[in-house]
């Protein structure tokens, strides 16, 4: 199956041969998961281990009568094996099914929809990714670990219903060691390798880097201005996008931005946020069978659609958009502002360059307001220069002030971060975020 062609009719040939084998009540959907991928890790600028994956999985689900039930299978790439693997599952399934009770919110699409995206982008040579990098390290202790290569989604009803998709993807995130142990935090990704985009990234963090060889500045509690680069803003949405915008936390009143959805609340006008699946890397269907569209979050600062898969629609009687099971956005894209990268460090004149945060967590969930460490590069700016590292320190601090009544502009520029997780196969998770300058963020200790 080295090929997306191959691929698809492989997954084709299981769906018609399980369509063959069912009964008359019974329904079923087929998610299929796949990956190409190559990984690199570097350790002291060299690469230390090299090696590739390919796997490929099917979630199938068997319903019977408003009962369901679900099984993970490891495909071979052989149909044969594959189609007998598949069998002996309908069999394990149909066993598990008389179990069950019904499910009450199992609320499934009959429509036999087609969808079908493959994203032709070339990715890089390895052998000129790894001489660029190498070339940018010299001289350098750098930690990293480079991915890439395709990944494929599928999804098949018995209903008819079936969606393809497969997007080509680099991800290179590494870290840059000072001598005394502190450190520098960045990523590279995309779909096409950008050598010039590459260069200029790299020597970003070369540059942050040489300050770290300065004594640490250790800051009293208090209220600062700040600017978080695109990664520590990451950090924040992903707190909020973890209920933040799901219908079903909102229906049942637990979502972090509960007030913003009532109208109690509302972040700057400067915040515009979407699920922005068109041209992402995440597929144009959920796991449940539903097709996803663009869905507009925030719009001028003020809440708009909800993220609504098949369960919270039948619960609170909505129109499901093809959200993921937890309900959190997949491609998240916030709007770019007007603040030009270089004029980043003069708009901030005195107080925090915050690269990275880490350990974030709610202290107060009703008020969206978190907590968290600085991580990594985070600098003291006097009159638009860097001074000093800061010492690591906590910040404890609302969403509703950090997006909003303190919010003062955000980046032209944004950068795209991919989940890096490779956890059982790698993600199709992305941010395309800018940077965001505020005039006060509250540190704690």
């Amino acid at each position: 199956m080295s090929t997306s062609l191959s691929q698809v009719e492989h997954f084709r040939a299981l769906v018609e041969g399980l369509q063959e084998q069912l009964r008359a009540t019974e329904r079923f959907t087929l998610g299929y998961a796949a990956e190409s991928s190559d990984f690199i890790r570097f350790n002291h600028a060299r690469v230390r281990q090299a090696g590739q994956v390919q796997q490929a999985t099917l979630s199938f689900k068997l319903i019977d009568e408003g009962r369901h039930a679900d099984l993970q299978i490891t495909l071979s790439g052989e149909r044969a094996a594959d189609r007998q693997r598949l069998a002996d599952g309908l069999q394990q399934l149909r066993e598990i099914l008389p179990l069950l009770p019904a499910d009450p919110y199992l609320l499934l699409n009959h429509n036999a929809w087609q969808s079908q995206n493959v994203q032709s982008h070339a990715l890089p040579d390895t052998a000129q990714v790894l001489e660029e990098i190498s070339r940018a390290s010299v001289g350098l202790d750098m930690v990293g670990f480079y991915a890439a290569g395709p990944i494929s989604r599928g999804f098949a009803s018995s209903d008819g219903a079936f969606g393809w998709h497969q997007a080509n993807s680099f991800n290179f995130d590494w870290s840059l060691f000072h001598e005394n142990g502190q450190a520098v935090k960045a990523s590279f990704a995309g779909h096409d390798w950008n050598s010039d985009s590459f260069a200029r990234r790299f020597q970003q963090a070369r540059e942050q880097l040489e300050f770290l060889g300065r004594p640490l500045r250790t800051l009293a509690p208090g209220e600062y201005r700040a600017y978080l680069a695109p990664a520590a803003l990451e950090e924040v949405m992903g707190m909020l996008s973890w209920g933040g915008f799901s219908a079903q936390a909102i229906g049942s009143k637990h979502s972090p931005l509960q007030k913003l959805y009532a109208g109690e609340a509302r972040f700057s006008p400067l915040v515009w946020l979407d699920e922005q699946i068109s041209g992402s890397l995440s597929p144009a269907f959920s796991n449940e069978g539903y097709p996803r569209a663009d869905v507009s979050l925030v719009a001028a600062g003020v809440a708009d659609q909800q993220l609504i898969n098949s369960r919270s629609a039948a619960e609170y009687g909505l129109t499901t958009n093809g959200a993921s099971g937890g309900e959190y956005p997949g491609a998240l894209q916030m709007r770019a502002g007007q603040l030009a990268q270089a004029d980043i460090l003069k708009q901030l004149g005195t107080g925090l360059y915050i690269s990275n945060l880490w350990y974030l967590n709610y202290s107060d969930q009703p008020a969206a307001r978190m907590t968290g460490m600085t991580r990594f590069a985070t600098f003291w700016v006097e009159n638009g220069e860097i001074q000093a590292p800061v010492s690591t320190m906590r910040f404890d601090d609302s969403a509703y002030s950090l997006l909003g009544s303190q919010l003062e502009a955000l980046t032209q520029e944004r950068e795209l971060l991919l989940s890096a997780s490779t956890y059982d196969q790698r993600q199709t998770a992305s941010n395309l975020l800018p940077g965001a300058l505020v005039s006060k963020l509250t540190l704690t200790l």
